[in-house]
């Protein structure tokens, strides 16, 4: 039974995390453009760059900006095995403010008691450039994630923040297999 100290912490907890989101970015992103540089760190403890690690290789990347995006990313990770899409796929879990930071351990924890070890690799979390993140690719309706497919040279092919849609998930097949 959780203790009334205990309740009363999480409540802050989930104030302060709450207090930091702002939707009200629309998307920047524009085909044919590069990617911004962004760094953040996988669940197995790997710094990671975006895009100069992806170099060489088509890239997707899976953003999400609230805990419930991960139903929408689910759904793509679940589509793009079910059409055998063969593209390096990263989940990116983008979380922007200072007190989500300051809570980076917890957070982190949380993600890792639910992914298996075998997948924390492609899971990069990104605290310091959240924002800026957000501010590229739009962060209004921040339940769906955002899906980014980047080619070797790390520019952006595709992008699609309308939620899963099996129309989408066959148009990035088709140009992961062009």
């Amino acid at each position: 039974m959780l203790s009334i100290k205990r309740l009363f912490s999480l409540f802050v907890i989930s104030l302060f995390l709450g207090g930091c989101a702002s939707y009200d970015y629309p998307s920047q992103v524009k085909l044919g453009d590069t990617m911004i540089e962004a760094s953040g760190e996988s669940l197995a403890g790997d710094v990671v760059v975006i895009p100069k690690d992806f170099a060489g290789q088509q890239t997707l990347l899976l953003f999400g900006y609230v805990q419930d995006s991960q139903f929408d990313i689910d759904r793509w990770l679940i589509g793009l095995d079910m059409t055998e899409t063969r593209v390096a796929v990263y989940e990116i879990p983008t979380i922007k403010g200072m007190f989500p930071r300051m809570f980076k351990t917890f957070i982190d924890g949380g993600m890792r008691k639910g992914i298996p070890k075998a997948l924390w690799k492609g899971v990069v979390t990104v605290y310091a450039d959240g924002d800026k993140i957000q501010r590229f690719t739009g962060n209004q309706r921040p339940n769906n994630a955002r899906v980014m497919l980047l080619d070797a040279d790390g520019k952006v092919v595709y992008f699609y923040a309308d939620g899963f849609s099996v129309n989408a998930l066959n148009a990035v097949n088709a140009l992961v297999k062009s």
